[in-house]
Order: C-alpha cells, then sequence, then structure tokens
C-alpha cells in the first residue's frame, strides 16, 4: 500500500492550540470547597460509583505520594492509604465547565472545540501574531490560567494530533508557558521519541501495542503499513486504529473537530435619523429598545439579568450605563425605571446617533400569564424590583445578604452573596442558631480586668468601657482548622456572655496556657447578640 501524500492533505500554514486540564477535577473542587486555596496536603480522592463499587477519578498530589492511582478501586487505594479522604466526583460539572473553558478561551483563535474529557483544542490560524507571537501568547495562555487558579500544559502544532502529543507527554521548558512545533519541522521526526499513548489510542489498543513491543511513536516507522493494517482492519474507530491516529498527527488525514459556539447575547440597537441631544428624547429612544429586547428575550425563553446600553456620539465618544437586575425579568418598564437615573449623566454632546441595547447576561425565564384581576388589588413592591431600586441607588454590591459557609472558624463560616441567589448547601452542623447573627469583620482584643480562677473575665475592657459579666456559657471548643492553617495555630473557646446592663458577646479566648504554641492565652470579642 502506497502512504497518502502531505501534498493536499496538511495544510501548513495551520496552528493549533492544545490546552490541557491536567487536574481540572481536583482545581474544581479545590475552588469549590477550599475556597481557591493552595491544595491541601492530605491525602483525598475524588470517587465515581461504578457497578464494582466506587473508583478513583482523581487525587490530590498528597494521595498520589501515598500510593493512591486514578482508576483504582477505593477498597484497594484504602487499603494503601488509610488516611485517604473523599468526596464524590462531579463529572458532569467538570464537562459544562470545559464547555465554558472552550468559548472563553476564543480570546486566543477564532474557533475551539472540546477535546473531553479535560481539554480543548482552539485554532489560532493567523492570530498569534496579535500577541507578539507564539511563545508570546503561550506564555499569556499560562499567566492567564494560573490567575484563575488552572493547572495546565500548553503546545503548539500545526496538528491538533501533535499539539495534544506535545501537551501531554513533550518535555516542558523551564519557565516557558508550553511547547511549539514549528510549521517547517518534521512532525513525524519531531514526535517519534514519545510514547505510543501520545496517539490518543484506547487502553486495549495500548496493550497490544507493547505486548509487540511498540513502545514510541517512532517504532511503527519499523512496521510496514500492510501489516498494521491488517492487525488492526477490525478496528473501525479512530481510537482503535493506530494508523489513522498517526495519520491524523503527522496531518496526512484530516481530522473533523466540532468547533464550540457560543450563545451570542441578545443585542437591539437603534440608528437615528438625527443626533439626540435631550434627556427625554434618549428617554424615548430606550423604551424603544427594552421594548424591542423583551420581544427578543421571550423568543429565547430567557429573562435580562444584566443589560448594557451603548449610547455613540457624532464626536466618536460612546457613553455605556450598565444595569445588573436581581432577578431575571423581560419586564420593559422597570428596566426603564431603573436606567432612568444613570441615563440622565450621560453627555450628549454634538449628539447621539446611535443607541445600542445588550443583555450581557440572561437566564431561562419560562412565559407566564399575569392575572390581570389580581393584579390591581396588589400594591406595594415586589422583593427583585425593590432589590432592583436599591442596587440602582446604592451600588451592585452594596445589597448583599449573608450566607453560612462549611469552616468551623467563625469569620470564615459567612459569606456574602446577592440577595436572591440561591442559598448553597451547609452542613447542618454549621448553623447559626448558637452563634451571634452579627459578627465583627475582625476579631478586636478585649483587655481582661479581672478573671475567675479558670481564666473566664469577669470584668473587662472593649473599645474604652468597662463589662461586667453577670452570665457566662460555655466553652464551645474550636480546633484549628489544620488542612488550612500551619501546625502553629492555637484552638478557641468560645463564651456566650451577658454584662450587666444587659447585653450579650460572643468572645472567646485563644489558645491555652501551656499549650506550647505561644505564650498567655488572649481574649477576643467575636460578635455581638441581638
Amino acid at each position: 500500500m502506497t502512504p497518502p501524500t502531505m501534498a493536499g492533505t496538511l495544510q501548513p500554514d495551520r496552528r493549533v492550540l492544545a490546552i490541557w486540564c491536567a487536574r481540572l477535577a481536583i482545581d474544581r473542587w479545590r475552588q469549590a470547597e477550599a475556597g481557591g486555596e493552595a491544595e491541601p496536603d492530605v491525602p483525598l480522592a475524588l470517587i465515581t460509583e461504578t457497578a464494582h463499587g466506587p473508583r478513583i477519578a482523581a487525587a490530590t498530589r498528597a494521595a498520589g505520594a501515598a500510593g493512591v492511582r486514578i482508576g483504582t478501586m477505593l477498597a484497594d487505594a484504602r487499603a494503601l492509604c488509610p488516611a485517604l479522604e473523599v468526596r464524590p466526583a462531579d463529572p458532569a460539572g467538570d464537562l459544562a465547565f470545559l464547555e465554558r473553558l472552550a468559548v472563553w478561551a476564543q480570546r486566543w483563535g477564532p474557533w475551539s472545540a472540546l477535546d473531553p474529557p479535560d481539554g480543548v483544542i482552539v485554532d489560532i490560524t493567523g492570530a498569534a501574531h496579535l500577541f507578539g507571537g507564539e511563545q508570546r501568547l503561550l506564555d499569556d495562555a499560562a499567566r492567564v490560567f494560573a490567575a484563575r487558579g488552572l493547572t495546565v500544559r500548553l503546545a503548539i502544532a500545526p496538528t491538533a494530533g501533535a499539539a495534544w502529543a506535545l501537551a501531554h507527554y513533550g518535555r516542558a521548558r523551564q519557565g516557558k508557558g508550553g511547547l511549539v512545533l514549528d510549521g517547517g519541522e518534521d512532525i513525524a521526526a519531531s514526535l517519534a521519541p514519545l510514547p505510543v499513548a501520545a496517539l490518543r489510542l484506547d487502553d486495549d489498543v495500548l496493550l497490544v501495542l507493547r505486548r509487540l513491543g511498540l513502545k514510541r511513536v517512532g517504532d511503527l516507522d519499523g512496521i510496514g503499513r500492510d501489516a498494521l493494517s491488517r492487525r488492526f482492519r477490525n478496528r473501525r474507530s479512530a481510537m482503535a486504529n493506530p494508523l489513522m491516529r498517526r495519520d491524523q498527527m503527522i496531518g496526512l488525514v484530516p481530522e473533523p473537530m466540532l468547533p464550540v459556539i457560543g450563545n451570542p447575547p441578545a443585542m437591539v440597537q437603534l440608528r437615528l435619523m438625527e443626533p439626540i441631544r435631550h434627556l427625554p428624547l434618549l428617554e424615548v429612544v430606550l423604551a424603544d429598545l427594552a421594548a424591542a429586547m423583551m420581544r427578543m428575550l421571550e423568543g429565547r425563553g430567557e429573562g435580562a439579568r444584566r443589560l448594557e446600553l451603548a449610547c455613540w456620539r457624532v464626536d466618536g465618544e460612546i457613553a455605556i450605563r450598565t444595569l445588573e437586575l436581581a432577578a431575571a425579568t423581560r419586564d420593559a418598564a422597570h428596566v426603564c425605571r431603573l436606567f432612568a437615573e444613570r441615563i440622565a449623566t450621560i453627555d450628549a454632546g454634538l449628539g447621539i446617533e446611535m443607541a445600542r441595547l445588550v443583555a450581557r447576561w440572561a437566564e431561562p425565564l419560562g412565559l407566564a400569564q399575569a392575572d390581570l384581576d389580581a393584579s390591581a388589588e396588589v400594591h406595594g413592591t415586589s422583593l427583585a424590583a425593590c432589590i432592583d431600586r436599591l442596587s440602582a441607588r446604592l451600588g451592585t454590591r452594596a445589597v448583599r445578604r449573608p450566607v453560612p459557609f462549611a469552616s468551623h472558624v467563625p469569620e470564615r463560616a459567612q459569606r456574602w452573596q446577592a440577595p436572591l441567589e440561591p442559598v448553597p448547601a451547609a452542613q447542618e452542623s454549621f448553623a447559626f442558631h448558637a452563634r451571634p447573627f452579627r459578627l465583627l469583620d475582625k476579631a478586636e482584643p478585649i483587655a481582661v480586668l479581672y478573671a475567675t480562677p479558670d481564666g473566664l473575665p469577669q470584668r473587662f475592657r472593649w473599645r474604652g468601657h468597662v463589662h461586667d459579666v453577670a452570665r457566662a456559657e460555655g466553652p464551645e471548643r474550636i480546633a484549628p482548622e489544620w488542612w488550612r492553617e500551619k501546625g502553629a495555630a492555637r484552638l478557641r473557646d468560645y463564651y456566650r456572655i451577658e454584662d450587666g446592663e444587659g447585653r450579650r458577646f460572643w468572645i472567646y479566648r485563644l489558645g491555652l496556657a501551656g499549650d506550647g504554641r505561644g505564650g498567655a492565652p488572649d481574649w477576643f470579642m467575636q460578635g455581638l447578640f441581638a
């Protein structure tokens, strides 16, 4: 059999960027549960349920050092590492994250494709010069991925298969964002030293190749194509045919890929026949845009959460106003009321000749029929509309509500989020009922003037005032979060106290006398009861 020639099939100018999220599941777990902090130095694994029992899907570095390997059964991993902690894996969430990442990665190229379960392919043909070259593009990609807390390996090559092989098995260069295989290089010769796993084959095919003594990609060159074709003639899938994978990698056979297309935001705009300079006319334009936007969103089954109004002036300047809503809406009048204060500050200059309204953030919103009879009897403002008006006046970050967060340390056990966002799941043991609703942003030290023999303050000074303790309840002992803090962290003993005037406080003692982790214990004010 005569191999096909490269001419006419290989596109010599094509450049492909491969992004391999080497620790995607662990990075997502770390960002969701550990708040984006560094990976804890504890053996932990993510597991998936299979017909034969739970199986390891991902593992931390500490677990890997203890012998836990991906793909092994949990029982076998526990035999090697009895202290192994487990969490459920989220493959559907990983895939959804990868889809969003594929759209986001189009900042480096015109289109991208998924490379499941943990990779993205980006076609950067003709775009590298915008970043100062391919190596600078890789440096930029490595920088932004590091800022997002993702562990990635990057490579650029003329084909997707070659870029994938380099990203997974190429030797990383110190201080560089990734590997680059120039278009003028011989792809087959450059990738010949890589293991056969770089061909993206199924495990059973790799096992067959290893049994045949074919361990490197270059070893296939020593075998005739006819022999390989006969050995794998029943393998129809590309992932089960080493010849097809090798031809795709070196560019002899094209590799079709399904591009990821982002959902474009809803947009409406008006080009004005005459430039406008006065606010009443701009309000009319805004009303027309809002009505058109709501019709468009209704057709898409969505509601607006964030709207952006842009006004093009005759002198070339652009005025932009943004509005964020507490809940998805298709109420054009409500949107116009919220925009009223913002467009009042727009300087029209010599006139506005074009206006555009874009829904930068939209959520699914079903159709609803208004109850006309009841609407005439209902007065007042709905919660979402009230929050929208408060946010429009005070700012988008001024209206928040506290939600519990899974942490033993009180100042970490509360976070703030948008008012109508769903409350995240929390463990029952971290309920608020035994703690004050109002916590100080940072615990403040108190000066103990008189204490009982067991150390509990009977009189203390806080913020210049002296308080006499009338009643006390406790302690509630909270140990340090050893997986986040250093070994020198001290435990806390919390007390609920009430002074002679009926004011109730939540104080704690940091450390114990003689615990070997510092001097004498200190007392702090953590919160106030209502």
